[in-house]
């Protein structure tokens, strides 16, 4: 039996945005790959906040790991299911003026001045899994580049093992050529650790690339349109 990690039923949201963000259903399974199109960086937030049971919908349900989100008893119960979510996103806070080693260091110590042996062996660790080149572990972040910038926000997203990878528009801003390398990337880490990846993204090739379906939002109705071979698309319901 294939496992469930996230089912999504007639969910609607009011953001303040042009409509209320809609989707009508939506399932995740363990190791499963999906991009989603359609999102803008606004409703990538939302969904992210709905997916972790930071925000409840208005209606409909969001269900993890077998339970319902609005079931979740208390703060410790909460904190323990976003334990397993990886979210790369460019509102998670990278400390410029530090080097790689020490942001990814801080999922683990306080103490990164420098950070211990085995902290920093454990982050090492990490960059080589995020293909950071090492020469780069020492430099500060703030000398990195869109994609290095990207690479060090997956590698901490990973710390904690997740079960699932939320990564939101990840390759904004970085040249086309090196987000055809981080999404390989991605793809081999999920394989690797058999973590489910859903990657919310305007860039159809970095979609095709890093998802085995690529899903597209019909944001009036809330339906989601998969795309396959030859970019053929048919109707999800």
């Amino acid at each position: 039996m294939t496992d469930t990690v996230l089912t999504i039923a007639g969910l609607s949201k009011d953001y303040h945005g042009l409509r209320p963000l809609r989707i009508q259903q939506f399932t995740l399974t363990a190791g499963e790959r999906i991009a989603l199109l359609g999102f803008d960086r606004p409703s990538a937030e939302v969904f992210v906040n709905l997916v972790t049971g930071a925000t409840l919908p208005d209606a409909g349900t969001v269900t993890l790991f077998g339970r319902p989100t609005a079931h979740i008893a208390d703060s410790a119960e909460w904190l323990a299911i976003v334990d397993r979510f990886g979210i790369v996103s460019d509102r998670a806070v990278l400390l410029d003026h530090l080097s790689v080693i020490q942001n990814l260091a801080l999922p683990f110590t306080l103490d990164i001045e420098p950070p211990p042996g085995e902290v920093r062996q454990r982050a090492a660790a990490l960059a080589s899994e995020a293909r950071i080149a090492e020469p780069a572990w020492e430099q500060r972040v703030a000398d990195l580049d869109a994609a290095g910038h990207a690479r060090v926000r997956l590698a901490r997203a990973l710390a904690l093992n997740p079960a699932v990878l939320l990564l939101e528009h990840v390759s904004a801003g970085v040249e086309a050529g090196a987000a055809r390398e981080l999404a390989a990337d991605i793809r081999g880490v999920s394989t690797e650790r058999g973590v489910a990846v859903v990657a919310l993204t305007a860039d159809e090739r970095f979609a095709g690339d890093v998802a085995t379906r690529v899903l597209t939002l019909e944001p009036a109705t809330g339906r989601l349109s998969e795309r396959r071979r030859g970019w053929l698309r048919r109707r999800v319901d």
